[in-house]
């Protein structure tokens, strides 16, 4: 439902630039038309159909989560979520309750990473028959780059076995991966996908999220998925979905999304040991991971892109895969010149090991960098598990935000879920107190990357979207701050008192410890997608 035609907000703290003194906010048909101090607000709107009093809640810009993918997020809330196991037994007796309690349904979970482990391994599929039987069974690592499955759904996949990444025994990657995911996909019914869908968006609602970008592509989650995912966008409360589709521009359908990115495989993921590294891992000397798009490749699917009209997009994480993707822009830029490849502001997803030529090359191009803070939160540092894969030298250099930023390309920040959680004030935590020196952002700098970013990473830079000055979209979120003191903008150390005389827009504190703002309400362009009740009109 929308707010009434005309509502003001008074008696909090509105984050708006350009009146940082801000205490009320007027809207008016899905658009905010004033912001100011609570004196000339109830002056200019004291007749509005609705007047908020906000208690001192804090009102900012809603958060933009860059990357997600719904269904399987949706999945684990509602379904087998083991990213909170702690050895393998565990895992194991979640897996064998999780049967008995759903009547032998197949089996999709999610989250396990035997790297924090005891036992240092994951499941075997001998182990995973033993307690599920004859159940197809599911269980993707948290880098969902991998899964262990049960010798059920092997047999719905027969075309897994002899694929490249098959084992007999432990995790299935690469090809054989795709092929029992997709098995275990369509064994979903329509309304568990939707069931999911709806869990999902509703709790990224409740976090202060209006907008999720989709990853979605044929080795993920499907045409229909992905179809029934938009039909959602928007609608009785949801947020607004952007689609992507990850296939080459040869061969991707007609689909209505923002562009062929996302998912788009130049290699896979650390974690996995499927990143495309220039020398191998630390922990596996025998493996330099996947390369599984070669230069020529990304550069025709940039040039088909560009003469599409639409947004090109790949993943991409090691250093062998950056090096890959960066080539073919040189090589797309021969083609079809700098200023038509720039205009295209084409994505990369995740982009963790960037060296500095690489991040300045990629900012003349216009790229933006679709990544996820709480990957380093919670994989980097020196004892983290970049480093275990990668050795200390290289595993601390991943991420590197700040020196992204600083080359002028633009940052839009996600979750990846169901990778990492999605927790928008958590992920600003992160990008500013980095676990590597030097790499984090300022805490200005990384709300814009995970608000206005995530508008401009899906095209819409309009000046307006992801802000709160009169003119812009009425899509904000109100947030119970616990505590009164707030971070400088442009300081990881210096607190600001919240008085409302101070010229800079303040954001919550960010030090580690303290707890994060609550959100109260979450609003798209004047309408309630998420209310706890505990705002007072």
């Amino acid at each position: 439902m929308r707010d009434g035609s005309t509502t003001l907000l008074v008696g909090g703290r509105i984050y708006s630039p350009g009146a940082p003194d801000a205490t009320a906010m007027a809207v008016s048909d899905g658009v905010v038309v004033w912001v100011g101090q609570d004196s000339v607000g109830l002056a200019l709107y004291g007749d509005a159909d609705r007047v908020v009093r906000l208690d001192g809640a804090f009102v900012a810009p809603a958060f933009v989560d860059a990357h997600v993918h719904a269904t399987s997020a949706g999945l684990a809330l509602i379904g087998l979520d083991l990213s909170g196991c702690g050895s393998l037994r565990e895992c194991l007796i979640r897996v064998r309750e999780h049967v008995a309690a759903h009547g032998g349904a197949p089996v999709w979970g999610h989250g396990w990473d035997e790297s924090a482990w005891p036992e240092q391994r994951p499941p075997s599929r001998e182990e995973i028959d033993e307690v599920a039987g004859r159940v197809p069974v599911y269980l993707s690592r948290v880098d969902v780059h991998s899964a262990v499955v049960s010798s059920a759904l092997v047999e719905l996949a027969p075309e897994a076995r002899g694929a490249e990444g098959f084992s007999e025994r432990g995790p299935l990657s690469r090809a054989a991966h795709h092929h029992v995911r997709r098995a275990i996909r369509e064994s979903l019914t329509e309304g568990q996908r939707r069931s999911a869908q709806e869990a999902f968006l509703r709790f990224a609602a409740s976090r202060g999220v209006a907008c999720v970008h989709e990853c979605a592509g044929p080795d993920i989650s499907g045409v229909e998925d992905l179809a029934a995912l938009l039909a959602l966008s928007g609608v009785d409360g949801m947020p607004e979905v952007v689609g992507y589709w990850g296939e080459l521009a040869v061969s991707a359908p007609e689909l209505a999304v923002r562009g062929l990115a996302g998912d788009l495989f130049v290699d896979g993921a650390l974690g996995s040991r499927t990143a495309a590294l220039s020398a191998p891992y630390a922990d596996a000397p025998e493996t330099c991971g996947a390369l599984y798009l070669e230069p020529e490749v990304i550069a025709e699917h940039l040039v088909g892109c560009a003469r599409r009209g639409v947004q090109a997009g790949f993943h991409v994480i090691g250093d062998a895969a950056v090096a890959a993707v960066v080539e073919g822009f040189a090589v797309a830029e021969r083609e079809v010149g700098a200023p038509a490849l720039a205009a295209g502001r084409h994505r990369l997803e995740h982009l963790e090991m960037v060296d500095a030529d690489q991040a300045a090359r990629l900012a003349r191009w216009g790229v933006i960098a679709s990544v996820q803070p709480l990957f380093d939160a919670a994989w980097g540092g020196g004892d983290g598990l970049y480093a275990r894969r990668l050795g200390r030298e290289r595993g601390t250099r991943l991420n590197p935000f700040g020196p992204l930023a600083a080359a002028g390309v633009t940052l839009a920040f996600g979750s990846d879920a169901p990778v990492t959680p999605v927790d928008p004030w958590a992920a600003v935590r992160a990008a500013v107190h980095h676990r590597t020196e030097g790499l984090g952002v300022s805490p200005r700098a990384a709300f814009t990357a995970h608000t206005r970013g995530g508008w401009r990473a899906a095209g819409v830079d309009d000046g307006l979207t992801g802000t709160l000055v009169p003119g812009a979209p009425a899509t904000y979120a109100v947030w119970e701050v616990g505590e009164l003191v707030v971070a400088a903008p442009d300081s990881r150390v210096q607190r600001w008192s919240t008085d409302p005389r101070s010229r800079v827009p303040a954001l919550p504190v960010l030090e580690e410890g303290v707890a994060l703002p609550r959100c109260l309400r979450t609003v798209l362009r004047g309408e309630v997608l998420h209310d706890t009740g505990e705002v007072g009109s």
